[in-house]
């Protein structure tokens, strides 16, 4: 799309699918917005209703399993609400930032109008930070295949948690690797992935069981389970910022989002901002349900992935914990897909092959670079311990996409204007400066506190 970003270049595809019209997602949902396609059709649009429904499914990932974890860190539930609450703030401005962005520089993608606003070394920044939000994305994947895995085969052969590691088949890493050879590897280096629509039900499914079932778990819990120490307040007023990076993964669908609003029938800041809103609030729930009743329930010992500290022999949570399964598996094609054509775009913008030539090796390109993207993911997934680690970076990364990059848009697009300085254009510039400030300043400071933990562990 960095490439070919005029209507005409994608009429000769001839296909209805997605295929490689698809979009950086958090979670496999933006199937059918076809924004280019639904303006050279002359098409009515995406209603607003059906615009909350994709957004929402953009936001909800595999990153929920993380906030029973992340409401830990922070010191208790009252700390992880309030700060939720109040990055709510920032992250609904952010959107709506984009959205009227996408109207001043007319691009139909995230990064296109971050290049297009802000120029071309920001754009290169802004396509970079994409490859390696979704590098480790996918790394979070293969992690989260291998948490499940464990319990799932646990149960299968009716071991207890303490015995998985005596038998060889049960081996976490023997277990990510046949699954991502077997299944994960040939979903990826197909130059289309069309199945995108199959793997946004999964999802929707996946997320929502997710959630109903650890609620339920808290409202009736087993017998055998019962929580650790929970904390009623911080320790310290900075434990809270040790949860800004699952709250930034968890909300990051800004990327996708752009395209969301450029498919609209009524592309109108007002409408948008609803949407978003309404988007957002509905996400807030679900991941406020999980964070609390996953922390209550288990305290100060809940795992980073909510799912592991369940019993194996726990039939509603094995349900939950195949649903995860599939969504991963069918997620990390779609995230690795926007991965590489964001490399594949800056790799032909710095050749400057000829189309002819780069048409020619393009199936040799993919191949190569499906298998080194694929390889390294895996590798470090097998020696990473648990989701927590990777989030904690990568979401320092997801407060770029929601901080940084709209901030610098709307000062980019207001500083451009030629008309007289008026109260709300001095309120905008402000409103974007805070915006990056505090982007910086999450970014920076997890972090620094990621490699930090990493390197005394």
């Amino acid at each position: 799309m960095a490439i070919n970003t005029e209507a005409e270049d994608w009429g000769a595809v001839g296909s209805n699918d997605s295929g490689e019209r698809a979009w950086l997602l958090q979670s496999p949902s933006v199937d059918s917005v076809r924004p280019l396609e639904t303006e050279s059709s002359g098409g009515g649009g995406v209603s607003s209703w059906a615009a909350v429904f994709i957004v929402v499914n953009a936001a909800l990932g595999a990153g929920l399993l993380n906030f029973p974890a992340a409401f830990s860190l922070a010191g208790g539930v009252t700390a992880g609400v309030l700060l939720q609450m109040f990055m709510l703030i920032f992250i609904i401005s952010g959107l709506v930032i984009l959205g009227y962005c996408c109207q001043v520089s007319n691009e139909s993608t995230y990064q296109e109008v971050v290049r297009a606003t802000c120029g071309k070394v920001t754009g290169i920044a802004c396509e970079v930070a994409i490859a390696v939000y979704t590098f480790g994305t996918c790394i979070a994947f293969f992690i989260v295949i291998g948490d499940q895995l464990d319990r799932l085969v646990a149960a299968a052969v009716h071991d207890t948690d303490d015995a998985v590691s005596g038998h060889w088949y049960t081996d976490r890493k023997f277990t990510i690797s046949v699954t991502a050879v077997l299944v994960v590897l040939p979903l990826s280096i197909p130059k289309e992935i069309g199945f995108q629509k199959y793997a946004s039900a999964l999802s929707v499914m996946g997320t929502w069981y997710v959630t109903i079932v650890v609620i339920i778990k808290y409202i009736w819990p087993d017998k055998n389970m019962t929580p650790s120490h929970v904390p009623a307040s911080s320790a310290s007023w900075t434990a809270v910022f040790n949860a800004m990076p699952t709250i930034c993964f968890g909300f990051q669908c800004h990327v996708s989002c752009v395209p969301v609003f450029n498919s609209m029938s009524r592309k109108e800041l007002k409408t948008w901002g609803v949407v978003v809103t309404l988007s957002m609030i509905i996400c807030l729930f679900v991941y406020t349900g999980t964070g609390v009743c996953g922390f209550l329930t288990f305290g100060s010992d809940v795992s980073q992935d909510v799912l592991m500290s369940y019993p194996s022999d726990d039939i509603a949570v094995a349900i939950a914990r195949a649903f995860i399964v599939i969504c991963v598996i069918t997620s990390y094609p779609i995230l690795h897909f926007c991965g590489r054509a964001v490399i594949e775009g800056l790799w032909l913008r710095f050749q400057g092959e000829q189309v002819e030539v780069c048409v020619r090796r393009e199936r040799r390109r993919r191949i190569l670079q499906t298998l080194v993207w694929f390889v390294v993911t895996l590798v470090l997934a097998l020696f990473i311990p648990d989701i927590g680690r990777v989030i904690s970076l990568i979401g320092g990364l997801a407060a770029c996409f929601i901080f940084v990059f709209p901030g610098l848009c709307l000062m980019q697009a207001k500083l451009s204007e030629t008309d007289s300085p008026t109260a709300s254009w001095h309120g905008s510039v402000v409103l974007g400066v805070v915006m990056v400030t505090i982007g910086a300043f999450i970014f920076g400071l997890t972090t620094t506190n990621a490699i930090y933990q990493d390197v005394v562990s």
